[in-house]
């Protein structure tokens, strides 16, 4: 029987009467009754008040020592602060907790000092610092709202600042696509075909692969599409570009979902991510992403004049910030352009003579 993913511990089965029931229950505790449907009010109060219960207490929590960090950990997941994330983020931020626990979990909660932080982001990537801060502050955050401790060894702590490319030139984190290797995937995967149609469903809605894969005919009304981000909660209702709508036209698409398995059936997150990447290298472009089709669209409109709230009105996100940096590089490409026009243009000083000749090295009658 499926069991409901966004909330923990929670079971579901038909009664007698054919009724939808749930309840929470985690290992070795007693089964608590669940009223409503998941997401009513009623619903996310009982769940609540039964993670809260002193009997019900997250995994862990009991087998961590009093006042350690593994133990903070677990009461924090029970937290209405926790609870109120976006699912995705829950598991993001879980994923980091845990690391954090197996590493440090053992050691007190009170002695972690602004010290120990420095040293612990320091072990790690300038660019992989960012969630890792984010995760560790949030639970010291709760940690002193529930008197664990008196302080947020986090503040004043910043992540280090990482340059936008590697060594080799190419940047950091998620490559943004460029218009040639756009063109490139294209030459590879024409239209009508599933590497195409994901191609387009990425780069002309500016969504993430989570958003793109649950994208299905229900979200594409009135020349719109209207979809609820599911990291974020930002609803989106963004003009549907003619290209993405003449490749979904010529597509084989599923009647919930635009993208399918090849078995007939809707992509899970990851699986999607993994056959994106599979679709990157046979068009030769391994060091690209999905992700990366969501930089490029911002990419776009930044070089194609959009102010920062109108490239943030179609990409969803929430911080003017990030999409800032995209103007900001098309600023400087206009302006660098517009510099040696002017300098061409811009007549040679008098009395300066003929301007030398540009000698190539290695060349008949050149210099050595």
């Amino acid at each position: 029987m499926r069991i409901i993913k966004r909330f923990d511990y929670i079971n579901q089965y038909r009664d007698r009467h054919g009724r939808q029931r749930y309840y929470f229950r985690r290992k070795r505790q007693p089964r608590i009754p669940l009223p409503g449907l998941p997401d009513s009010p009623e619903f996310v109060e009982a769940y609540r008040a039964a993670l809260a219960n002193p009997g019900t207490r997250e995994i862990g929590e009991n087998r961590s020592p009093q006042g350690s960090l593994s133990a903070a950990i677990a009461r924090y997941y029970g937290d209405h602060s926790f609870l109120a994330l976006a699912p995705i983020t829950q598991k993001n931020r879980r994923a980091i907790l845990e690391r954090f626990r197996k590493a440090h979990g053992d050691n007190s909660l009170r002695e972690l000092s602004q010290k120990h932080v420095m040293a612990i982001l320091g072990k790690l990537q300038p660019f992989a610092q960012h969630g890792y801060l984010k995760a560790v502050r949030h639970l010291m955050q709760y940690a002193v709202r529930a008197g664990l401790r008196d302080d947020d060894p986090t503040v004043g702590v910043a992540q280090a600042k990482s340059t936008r490319t590697k060594a080799d030139g190419r940047e950091r984190g998620y490559h943004t696509w460029t218009e040639d290797e756009i063109a490139q995937f294209e030459a590879k995967h024409p239209i009508g075909s599933r590497p195409r149609l994901a191609m387009a469903l990425l780069l002309y809605t500016g969504q993430r692969r989570g958003d793109v894969v649950r994208m299905g005919p229900q979200h594409f009304r009135g020349g719109k599409f209207t979809i609820r981000q599911q990291k974020t909660g930002q609803p989106m209702d963004v003009p549907i570009h003619p290209e993405l709508a003449h490749i979904i036209a010529a597509s084989e698409c599923g009647n919930l979902a635009f993208l399918m398995t090849q078995f007939g059936k809707s992509f899970a997150v990851a699986g999607f991510g993994n056959a994106f990447r599979d679709w990157c290298n046979e068009a030769g472009l391994s060091h690209c992403s999905a992700h990366g089709l969501r930089k490029a669209i911002c990419r776009r409109l930044a070089e194609a004049g959009c102010t920062a709230p109108q490239i943030a009105a179609i990409s969803g996100h929430r911080s003017l910030r990030e999409v800032q940096r995209y103007i900001d590089a098309a600023d400087r490409s206009r302006m660098a352009e517009a510099g040696m026009a002017r300098l061409i243009q811009f007549p040679e000083p008098s009395g300066s003579g003929s301007p030398l000749p540009l000698v190539i090295a290695n060349q008949p009658g050149s210099r050595k």
